[in-house]
């Protein structure tokens, strides 16, 4: 008979935590799907706006594989003066009007999953947390110059405004963590839901804020809390700034660029979604033919602009 594993065995509880009653619990896992660092922007965004501290910490050791995420360390001439230590933390934080939230961040778990999603539960419940709410980017057919859809998704229908989402068939996707957790919140009859900004493709490799704010607003709609994103607009101008410097620079990316402008505006049009899966021809570029014109800059948003 296997011994039942104790998830209280894989965290760590801070001292003197107050009582947190019906508080809402964000997480963003890094290590899966996050395009354009949305989720990684948006979590960052928050730890650095707002008061927080650390009220639980995962034993990594047991949940990171170090072989295939080697964290990074600095040699100095003749020793190592910097271990960069993984860490997957519960963060208490207040938001602009004094209402408290959590944060899960950190590395996602490369094994112990089920063990992991059920150490979340008993956070949850030891927090009396009333709304689990995930956040990540994905890569979709899009431009950049026009509105960021989200996918929505939840365990409750209710919890979500499902009016714009795209009709999407039944599909198998590769599972992560964070998709495990909000599966079994779920069963477990708890409230969990999740979102996916789109990200234009050929950007899924660079930094955008632009998917980042658009996550905190869908996050902020969702769940009461009132999160500032003025440090994310004043990036996100920037980054617009460098990509429409790059664009007009090369008529090669111009042109790629106003073929998914086309796409996208013809498909909201002839089907009146808000979101974009695929051109009205039924062809997007390829994730080849986008790299091909965009590679420079998506290896390095500081080198030189390419030549048109």
């Amino acid at each position: 008979m296997v011994a039942r594993k104790d998830p209280k065995a894989l965290y760590e509880l801070a001292p003197g935590i107050p009582g947190l009653a019906g508080v809402v619990l964000l997480h963003q896992l890094e290590g899966f799907m996050d395009a354009g660092g949305a989720g990684r922007l948006a979590s960052e965004h928050l730890l650095d706006q707002f008061d927080h501290r650390l009220v639980a910490s995962f034993d990594v050791d047991r949940l990171i594989d170090y072989r295939s995420r080697r964290p990074a360390m600095t040699f100095d001439k003749d020793h190592y003066d910097h271990y960069e230590q993984p860490a997957l933390d519960v963060h208490l934080l207040t938001d602009s009007e004094g209402k408290r939230f959590l944060l899960l961040d950190g590395l996602e778990p490369d094994r112990e999953w089920e063990l992991f999603a059920a150490a979340v539960r008993s956070l949850i419940d030891h927090f009396d947390v009333r709304l689990t709410v995930g956040m990540h980017g994905i890569p979709m057919g899009i431009p950049h110059t026009r509105p960021l859809g989200i996918t929505a998704h939840a365990s409750n229908p209710a919890l979500i405004d499902t009016a714009d989402q795209p009709v999407i068939d039944r599909l198998q996707v590769p599972s992560s963590a964070a998709s495990l957790l909000e599966y079994r919140l779920g069963e477990w009859g708890y409230d969990a839901a999740g979102f996916a900004v789109h990200v234009p493709h050929y950007l899924a490799s660079s930094l955008y804020p632009q998917a980042a704010i658009r996550l905190l607003r869908a996050v902020a709609e969702a769940t009461g809390l009132v999160l500032p994103d003025r440090e994310l607009r004043e990036a996100a101008r920037r980054a617009s700034e460098d990509i429409d410097r790059q664009v007009q620079e090369s008529s090669e990316v111009e042109d790629v660029v106003r073929a998914l402008e086309r796409q996208y505006d013809a498909f909201n049009v002839t089907e009146g979604r808000k979101n974009l899966l695929s051109g009205n021809d039924g062809r997007m570029p390829t994730a080849d033919e986008l790299a091909a014109e965009f590679e420079r800059f998506l290896a390095d948003q500081d080198a030189d602009p390419p030549n048109s």
